[in-house]
């Protein structure tokens, strides 16, 4: 199964996407994750990328096409299912995207877009914790850690993202809105695009969506 997983910022992404990798076996491409990934490094890249995090603003198109690319091309094992989780952002990357799945003969099956309610949405924004050690995610009021700041699974620290502030919030949800529905007419004209609603728990959503592997 391959599959796209869309949604704005704090809808679940990360939380669903690590269900259904676990429970059918997916390889997993978060950009989210690359990016954070050069961030920590300390590149200029790197920085370059957070300064753009930082303001609300999208890392441009070709940059991500590239990292996106390379894990298709030479190391994922596509024969197991595939999700993408954050990407595409835009029209410009969803039809990379299909040109880049096009050459290996792996098409899309089906995209998934998560819609939820703007006011549920900012609360998990930010009440949102991640572990400095090993990236797992808390929610301050709906799913916070046993002892507070520290990590149940490994012990680390706590930290809110830079990102996840009122002010900047905002303007990531306006990007995104303005950035989505362009994606969102690419992939219903392939009659690809599936919604779910995310106003929900995690486990409900998941049971929503996991008849669409059998």
């Amino acid at each position: 199964m391959r599959i796209v997983l869309l949604g704005p910022p704090g809808v679940g992404k990360g939380t669903l996407s690590g269900r259904l990798r676990d429970s059918f076996h997916l390889a997993h491409i978060s950009t989210g994750d690359m990016l954070r990934e050069e961030i920590k490094k300390g590149s200029a890249l790197g920085l370059e990328i957070k300064a753009l995090i930082d303001k609300g603003a999208l890392v441009s198109d070709e940059l991500v096409t590239k990292l996106v690319k390379q894990k298709v091309e030479h190391e994922l094992d596509l024969s197991k299912g595939i999700m993408f989780d954050g990407f595409p952002r835009t029209e410009t990357q969803a039809e990379d995207l299909d040109k880049i799945l096009q050459a290996v003969k792996a098409p899309l099956d089906f995209v998934l877009n998560m819609d939820a309610d703007y006011e549920i949405l900012f609360k998990r924004l930010t009440g949102r914790r991640l572990c400095r050690k090993c990236g797992a995610l808390y929610n301050v009021t709906f799913m916070p850690s046993q002892k507070e700041g520290i990590c149940d699974k490994c012990g680390g620290e706590l930290y809110q993202r830079s990102d996840d502030n009122e002010k900047t919030i905002g303007s990531r949800m306006e990007v995104y809105r303005q950035s989505v529905l362009p994606i969102i007419e690419h992939y219903s004209k392939q009659n690809k695009l599936k919604r779910v609603n995310a106003n929900v728990e995690v486990d409900d959503i998941f049971k929503a969506v996991a008849p669409l592997f059998k």
